[in-house]
């Protein structure tokens, strides 16, 4: 039975952990909040009073948190100090770039194995099995990863050297990031001239608009039953990730000299919709910003 430690039990680890647990190996689960370690306790995972124990003995590491200064606080401070000979290190939060990079390397000097391998999915995914993950890690140790990843995964891509998963991860959800607030406009634009929401769908979903914004997480209520528009934008992919995740492109792009104004107009949008007090809302929910209609939600 393969010993894992998981930690980071948010909206995405808790259903993440859970499917490791499934799959049957020994979950040891840490978070600061005590009421997402009991629901990973109902889950199946072993519940452990800090990460260092958490780390303790196990063959693989998984960390799921916010934030970069999360991740390199834990990483240096429980994991790297208390982590087994050779042990697997995978991060599956949202970082930069040069972190994940660092990571890796302050994993490589201590004896481990490092992999960052951020995911796209969201909760439903998390909670289904079905996430993607891409990831960074040398080509040679991508069959560990995927083994360890698998239980939680529907497609598992290596992108390349260490840092290269969080790369993908940034620009994918650049992509994201502009897809959802086009698709939005259209529909603000399509109520205001008259035409029905589900008949616009209808139409664009069969045109060249088409897109994952749309037919598969649409912001109109009513439309996609599955959408976190259907209850009240809450369960899905917050806005404030989505704002972090667009300043973590935007960071990227002026290191390296790439134009991306869309991506930049996009960060400013979700960032306004987060300074409003809309952070904790599905990011799909910039809608009713468009529509005028954000005192609803």
């Amino acid at each position: 039975m393969t010993t894992i430690g998981f930690i980071g039990l948010g909206h995405m680890g808790l259903g993440m952990a859970a499917n490791l647990a499934k799959a049957g190996g020994e979950v040891r689960a840490y978070d600061l909040s005590d009421a997402a370690l009991a629901k990973a306790r109902d889950a199946g995972c072993v519940i452990v009073a800090g990460a260092a124990e958490a780390v303790a003995g196990a063959e693989a590491v998984i960390t799921m948190l916010p934030a970069a200064s999360h991740v390199s606080g834990v990483w240096r401070e429980a994991i790297l100090p208390n982590a087994a000979a050779g042990a697997l290190l995978i991060d599956c939060s949202t970082i930069d770039v040069e972190t994940a990079r660092a990571l890796a390397g302050e994993a490589v000097a201590a004896g481990l194995r490092a992999a960052d391998a951020p995911v796209s999915g969201g909760v439903a995914g998390a909670e289904a099995g079905t996430l993607a993950f891409m990831v960074g890690c040398p080509q040679d140790q991508f069959d560990g990863v995927k083994a360890v990843l698998a239980p939680m995964a529907r497609t598992i891509t290596h992108a390349g050297e260490a840092g290269a998963g969080q790369a993908a991860k940034i620009c994918n959800n650049m992509l994201l990031g502009i897809s959802m607030a086009g698709v939005s406009e259209a529909f603000a634009l399509a109520e205001r001239l008259g035409l029905d929401p589900a008949r616009f769908f209808e139409i664009a979903s069969n045109s060249s608009g088409q897109c994952w914004s749309l037919t598969s997480y649409c912001p109109w209520p009513g439309l996609v039953p599955s959408a976190p528009a259907n209850r009240g934008y809450e369960g899905g992919f917050l806005t404030a990730l989505m704002s972090k995740d667009l300043k973590l492109a935007q960071q990227a792009a002026a290191k390296v000299g790439a134009a991306t104004p869309l991506g930049a107009q996009a960060q400013a949008t979700y960032a306004l919709f987060e300074a409003m007090g809309y952070g904790q809302k599905d990011f799909s929910a910039l809608l009713q910003l468009l529509r005028g209609r954000v005192a609803e939600l």
